[in-house]
């Protein structure tokens, strides 16, 4: 396992700013969009051995830097004019290779701009490449990716490599080593805000349909959903007010407006109820985890929030229906990667023979595992035992979230149940690695916005979250609350350090 080189580019100023700070400094001609995004290549550079990037776009990156200083300097600035982003490989960019961290889509550069990635282009964003991921998503700490491993920048005391988190860990990782301003992420069990807690950042999923769909490969359709990773909770916000919108090519794109999530940040919770459940109290939680739990209701209720316990009964159910339903869900999604359309082709004496081939050389062992499940679950005799069972217990958790929300406004739970882990001991037994997303499934089944804050750090020295759930389309909560956590907590992030 390599261990990260020095990075001369943490010298520069430019790649510790926030996103909000970096509007500020091009708004006032401070430097350049080309400087800022040129700070940005030369960290990718010295960091490269992380391996945050799948590919890096610099010849791109500079020719849209420039283009955003055109337009700064005739004062025809965006949203998020001359930002220079990294983008994960799971949003289908124009022209540009996306391979979802897979075998058997490499080399594929798809002819058309995902929504979310055209949304960040029309607000001015710069691309610097796309980050590296589990393979199709599905991990929990990029070590599925067929292109390696993702190294976290944080260490622990004994100098070993840690894992950033997954399927996001590219761009978790980007984010908190100073090689993106921000990223892209999506989250389908937890795959934004888990590697956000585990590299120190800010992690938002927002409700399934604020932003589209269309344009990101498909894990599972009714579990996915683009977010984002940032330094802070104000720059969450204002990437989520460019990323979201209703899309017509979306059918679970929701009509509805996007309302000005920055305004909230300083309304504070004075009056806001929050709920802690008493189901995600697990047997064996590490004591760091436990205690900066406290801490963040004690902060809350500093703050002017009342702390209500509540019941979440069928907590413990999640990550068995999660483990059902994805499966299932991606077994019919991937069954499209066939050699045929696109992607690798390894050539058959049948056409059989030729999917048989092709899917077995183009997908890793994590996907082929997962597709196995689902199709068991779907298949004749097992539907009924498993997938609508599964679908009848999901809709028993977001009852919960449902009848919670009647009494408290935002609920408040750690974000993982342990700190970052070494890569060199990772767990063997697949089902202790989907333990990492206990605590992160259950809004994702119930299709509610979650958001985690980087709040402290374990005895380690390692960075813990505390995630924020709140109701559907009420994204305004988890940011008036996220901040407070955020300033009680003053937590230095990998780059102040």
């Amino acid at each position: 396992m390599t261990s990260l080189a020095p990075n001369p580019a943490l010298k520069n100023d430019l790649i510790r700013l926030t996103l909000a700070e970096a509007k500020e400094g091009l708004r006032d001609k401070k430097f350049s969009s080309v400087e800022l995004t040129q700070a940005y290549l030369e960290s990718m550079k010295y960091y490269r051995n992380m391996n945050a990037y799948i590919l890096e776009t610099p010849e791109l990156a500079l020719e849209r830097a420039r283009e955003s200083d055109e337009r700064i300097a005739k004062g025809e600035t965006r949203p998020l004019e001359g930002m220079p982003l990294g983008i994960k490989d799971l949003f289908c960019t124009e022209g540009v290779q996306m391979t979802a961290g897979s075998h058997i889509l490499e080399g594929f550069k798809p002819g058309y701009e995902s929504t979310v990635t055209q949304n960040l282009k029309n607000a001015g964003t710069v691309f610097l490449g796309k980050t590296n991921m589990d393979e199709f998503a599905m991990g929990s700490a990029n070590i599925t990716s067929y292109f390696g491993n993702v190294i976290n920048p944080w260490k622990r005391a004994d100098g070993k490599d840690l894992t950033p988190g997954g399927s996001s860990g590219g761009s978790a990782a980007a984010v908190a080593g100073g090689l993106a301003l921000a990223a892209t992420a999506t989250d389908t069990g937890g795959s934004i805000r888990q590697p956000a807690a585990f590299s120190g950042i800010v992690g938002l999923k927002p409700t399934y349909g604020r932003c589209s769909r269309w344009g990101i490969v498909a894990f599972a359709s009714s579990l996915d959903q683009a977010g984002s990773m940032t330094r802070d909770v104000r720059d969450a916000a204002l990437m989520l007010a460019v990323m979201a919108g209703h899309d017509p090519k979306d059918s679970t794109s929701a009509p509805f407006e996007v309302p000005s999530f920055e305004k909230v940040l300083t309304q504070g919770v004075k009056g806001l109820k929050v709920g802690i459940p008493r189901e995600y109290r697990l047997d064996g939680m590490n004591e760091d985890i436990v205690n900066l739990w406290e801490k963040g209701a004690k902060w809350l209720k500093e703050a002017g929030a009342e702390i209500v316990e509540i019941s979440l009964p069928h907590t413990k159910y999640s990550l068995p229906t999660y483990y059902v339903l994805a499966p299932a869900e991606a077994s019919s999604n991937l069954a499209r990667y066939d050699g045929v359309r696109y992607g690798l082709r390894v050539p058959g004496k049948t056409l059989d023979e030729l999917y048989e081939n092709t899917r077995s050389e183009g997908f890793g062992t994590e996907v082929q595992r997962r597709i196995l499940i689902g199709t068991y679950v779907l298949s004749a005799g097992y539907y009924d035992a498993y997938y609508l069972k599964a679908q009848k217990v999901r809709a028993l958790i977001a009852r919960d979230f449902k009848l919670a929300f009647q009494n408290v406004d935002v609920i408040l739970t750690p974000t993982t149940p342990s700190a970052a882990f070494a890569l060199d001991e990772k767990p063997t037994d697949p089902v202790t690695m989907y333990l990492n997303d206990v605590l992160t499934v259950p809004a994702n089944l119930a299709g509610l916005p979650g958001i985690s804050i980087p709040a402290g750090l374990s005895n380690e020295g390692l960075p813990l979250g505390l995630q924020l759930i709140g109701p559907a389309f009420d994204e305004n909560v988890l940011f008036r609350a996220g901040r407070v956590l955020e300033e009680a907590a003053s937590f230095k992030s990998f780059l102040e350090r």
